[in-house]
């Protein structure tokens, strides 16, 4: 009955339900031995030690995304992208998203070395935008935001614990606080509104919180020659051309145009490069291939039932095989999250409404007990020939 219940407690309610007196230390002691209870030193929480600074600006840069009531009760949630300086605590680039995504994190990271150039390392935690889960010898193991980093020479590092970037994780909560009650005294309400004041919170942030650091050194480095991020911040993937000029991404038909360039790529490998914009392009060796659009997953607008019953049965069976088939309307799983692209080529189906398999074969069905789906087919099946 107490098996979560402290010593304390669960001393009083044996006393006062059960007329069982015991002293308060000799049950601690029997529900340690039982595996029940732990001691204090058990249940003290691991120490993390603090570690010294990095010495110089622009060496180790923590990263992170805050998801919060931001706006409070005036707009929805959304999340606030932090980079944050780890020698000096300075906020170096702040940014309101719709959520924690990859395209999300390349425009903030374009903007962020726009402004100040390439830091040494970005020291995150292991979300999926920067550490691949599922790594296998097979490939370079590497996300397509880190893959973006290796291009331009940065390096990524995870953190094991949110302890062990506290720093990004005290900003939070500073911000979480000072930031929410800046922007409700502006009346700021949108994501729009919020980034554009949100530089000059900074500024004002970091005269109080930012501190010198050690080595007066920046190690930001700026572009080389060979650095272009609008070509290097992209969702890259590789699709092989058919003989027909085609390509398949994302459950789209993508027709190549037809030109002495394209014509020599059939069977060949090209790349898929999806951008933060929304806008994909076709690319092989440098070059953008025009081409056009065939979407396999057209919005269809569906007829309204008419009162006909065998044709009631042949719509809902329609309708039962659509529900229990959902890859046929759905997007491929690994594709990108796209709710921070204001336009994008991918647009999803609509959701249909579930169905009672019960009502397929009319008002008789009802009374009769519940049937499979293998029945549910047939007997749709067979009203529809009937009527025909």
């Amino acid at each position: 009955h107490y098996v979560d219940f402290g010593p304390t407690l669960a001393r009083e309610y044996l006393a006062e339900r059960h007329d069982i007196a015991v002293g308060c230390e000799t049950l601690r002691q029997m529900m340690i031995e039982a595996g029940i209870w732990q001691d204090r030193a058990a249940r003290r929480s691991r120490p993390y030690q603090p570690r010294h600074r990095r010495e110089c600006r622009g060496e180790l840069v923590q990263i992170d995304g805050s998801e919060h009531a931001w706006f409070e009760t005036r707009g929805p949630k959304c999340t606030l992208l932090v980079y944050i300086d780890d020698a000096t605590s300075e906020l170096l680039h702040l940014k309101m998203v719709e959520s924690e995504s990859t395209f999300s994190y390349m425009e903030a990271t374009r903007e962020y070395i726009e402004q100040h150039g390439k830091p040494v390392a970005f020291y995150s935690d292991k979300h999926t935008v920067f550490r691949n889960p599922k790594a296998t010898a097979k490939g370079d193991g590497m996300t397509h935001f880190g893959r973006a980093l290796d291009a331009l020479n940065i390096e990524i590092i995870c953190a094991n614990s949110p302890q062990a970037k506290g720093r990004v994780e005290r900003a939070n909560g500073t911000l979480q606080d000072r930031l929410i009650k800046a922007m409700r005294l502006e009346g700021i309400s949108t994501m729009a509104d919020a980034n554009a004041f949100l530089a000059s919170y900074r500024t004002t942030h970091n005269a109080r919180f930012a501190r010198p650091a050690a080595d007066s050194r920046d190690l930001h480095r700026p572009l080389a020659p060979q650095d272009d991020l609008h070509s290097v911040m992209v969702w890259r993937e590789q699709r092989t051309v058919t003989a027909a000029l085609t390509l398949h991404y994302n459950k789209v038909l993508f027709l190549l145009e037809p030109n002495p360039i394209s014509k020599e790529l059939a069977r060949k490998r090209v790349d898929v490069c999806e951008y933060p914009d929304g806008t994909v392009e076709i690319r092989h060796e440098g070059r953008s291939l025009p081409y056009s659009l065939f979407d396999k997953m057209p919005r269809i607008n569906q007829p309204a039932i008419v009162d006909n019953k065998h044709l009631d049965a042949a719509l809902a069976l329609a309708k039962e095989i659509q529900a229990i088939a959902p890859h046929h309307r759905q997007r491929n799983n690994y594709a990108p999250a796209r709710r921070d692209q204001s336009e994008h080529l991918f647009p999803e189906p609509e959701a249909l409404a579930k169905i009672d398999g019960r009502r397929l074969g009319g008002a008789k069905l009802k009374r009769r007990p519940r049937l499979s789906q293998a029945e549910l087919r047939a007997r749709g099946t067979l009203e529809f020939v009937k009527a025909r």
